[in-house]
């Protein structure tokens, strides 16, 4: 095959070969490899069960450097090191360290996806001169992860495949585009990340390295090793390619502060949030957007990142709102912005921006009354949360519990104020304004299975009735689910002492719910909501 650079992309490639005992050391540094306590410290490994055999998953470098590997049996590396520190595999807690690495790499380009379970892949074309150039930005990235306590591998090339194939054979390296094929030439197969199955077979047939496979015919491979094994290799030469799939969207606009020594004081970090704000407001005016979602993120020097997120019902256009949303935002903060040791790098996005249309504003006062509720729904949501502000919206169904839908009241959609509520009428409500959810089951004695209640017991108190209006016969949706549940009958108590209910019998007796020899087979009674 020949390589033929099919565009200027350019693929960073990140490998954490020790990422699951990185995790424990960063936890419990011990001796580091070298170190006058090194020897003293037992090799140490993380262990999974794999085809109902235990195996090392992944080892420190004491482990490393006494000829421990992964994929080994347990019970192999036991024999070698009987005074084996063996710790077990927790892949969710690695997964979380995995993503936290992610999010700190974000400061260098927001496409960032995994790759694997030790594994991230950073798209950084057009990044790059921010930094200085190529291999500069390698330098800090790898010496930063490197001072974190991680192991790292990276490689720069201009296709995924080929990135990931250099971390894993020739970490370092930065490949110019249309060098690929000859960059991955020399590296063994298994750096191009295909299922040990092909591996396998690529090695009994003498296949060794990336350039043996090249130099066999793409029809033989295909025939034996299936079209998509082609493409991996089309795309490791740089003949081909296909993008990275980032595990956040990018966001419409962002601008960021960078601090060449980190900063921890909230007179330093207000500020420079206020100057963000101002600078992407400016930015979204040009192009006639507003913000509807914004995200400020708080890059500590030790690689822990905070982000903070506010939402906007209308599109935000103007600084004193940015200022006021996240100034109520960090108030209202369980747990307050820890700076650690400072930050060194402070950004603010626009996560999602709509059009906006402007509109001729006269001198009468109430035209800015939906402007004014709007704000003060953003700041109440800044404050309490997006989902404690909500908005009922009504909907065409006749089960009570369904006949209002809580909505967010930044997610309204806009035609929300035609929705048509039922006309009131002068007599009392029929039902209560409140319900219970879920509705709680009460004790009922009646005259007849299918009357009215004469008294019940609702949370340990008994209540007798004076008064009884109904039933409001309510039958389920059936057209909505398989089991629709049964008919309800409504009724409006009122006790002795003045208080009205709302209760219903859940089932019909002797239709729905059939009577029993020994008593039993009798409707249940369920509280649904009290009267004001």
């Amino acid at each position: 095959m020949c390589a033929a650079s099919v565009n200027r992309r350019r693929i960073l490639g990140l490998w954490l070969p020790r990422l699951p005992t990185d995790r424990i050391e960063r936890k419990s540094p011990g001796p580091s490899v070298g170190s006058p306590g090194e020897s003293s410290r037992p090799p140490r490994v993380v262990a999974a069960k794999r085809d109902n055999a235990l195996v090392v998953v992944a080892c420190d470098a004491c482990a490393t450097q006494g000829g421990l590997m992964p994929g080994m049996p347990l019970a192999t590396a036991r024999a070698m090191h009987p005074s084996l520190d063996v710790i077990d595999h927790d892949p969710h807690a690695d997964a979380a360290l995995l993503a936290s690495v992610a999010d700190w790499c974000d400061r260098f380009t927001p496409l960032v996806a995994f790759d694997g379970a030790d594994g991230l892949l950073l798209d950084i074309t057009g990044c790059a001169h921010l930094f200085g150039d190529e291999a500069e930005l390698l330098r800090m990235l790898t010496t930063a992860l490197t001072r974190q306590g991680f192991a790292v591998s990276a490689a720069i090339a201009g296709t995924a495949v080929a990135a990931r194939a250099l971390t894993r054979g020739a970490p370092g390296r930065i490949v110019a585009p249309g060098e690929e094929a000859a960059a991955v030439a020399p590296l063994p197969v298994a750096a191009l990340g295909v299922s040990e199955a092909i591996v396998r077979g690529l090695c009994r047939a003498g296949l060794t390295t990336i350039g043996d496979v090249l130099a066999r015919q793409p029809s033989e491979l295909a025939a034996r090793f299936g079209e998509a094994f082609i493409a991996v290799l089309r795309q490791a030469t740089g003949e081909d390619d296909a993008p990275i799939s980032p595990r956040k969207p990018a966001p419409d606009y962002v601008v960021d502060k960078r601090f060449a020594e980190p900063v921890a004081t909230t007179e330093v970090i207000l500020p420079t949030l206020l100057a963000l704000a101002r600078l992407l407001i400016a930015a979204m005016e040009r192009s006639g957007k507003g913000a509807r979602q914004l995200t400020a993120s708080f890059f500590r020097s030790d690689g822990a990142v905070r982000s903070l997120v506010v939402e906007a019902g209308q599109p935000v256009t103007r600084v004193e709102v940015v200022q006021r949303l996240f100034a109520e935002r960090l108030d209202a903060l369980a747990d307050p912005l820890d700076p650690g040791f400072g930050y060194d790098l402070i950004r603010l996005a626009a996560s999602r921006c709509v059009a906006i249309a402007e509109a001729q504003r006269g001198f009468d006062t109430t035209a800015h009354q939906a402007e004014d509720v709007a704000l003060l729904a953003d700041t109440l949501s800044a404050r309490l949360g997006a989902r404690r502000v909500v908005r009922y919206l009504p909907q065409n169904t006749h089960i009570p519990e369904r006949a209002a839908l809580a909505v967010p009241v930044q997610h309204c959609p806009p035609d929300a104020d035609d929705a048509p509520w039922p006309a009131r009428a002068d007599e009392p409500p029929l039902r209560p304004l409140r319900l219970l959810q879920p509705p709680e089951p009460i004790e009922v004695l009646a005259g007849v299975p299918d009357g009215p209640p004469a008294q019940f017991t609702w949370r340990r108190v008994l209540h007798r009735v004076a008064r009884a209006e109904g039933p409001e016969r309510i039958a389920m949706e059936w057209w909505r689910a398989a089991e629709p549940g049964l008919t309800r009958d409504y009724f409006r108590i009122e006790d002795e002492s003045g208080t009205r209910f709302w209760l219903y019998r859940d089932g019909l007796y002797g239709r729905e719910v059939m009577p029993q020899p020994d008593g039993g087979g009798q409707p249940r009674w369920y509280m649904h909501g009290l009267f004001a």
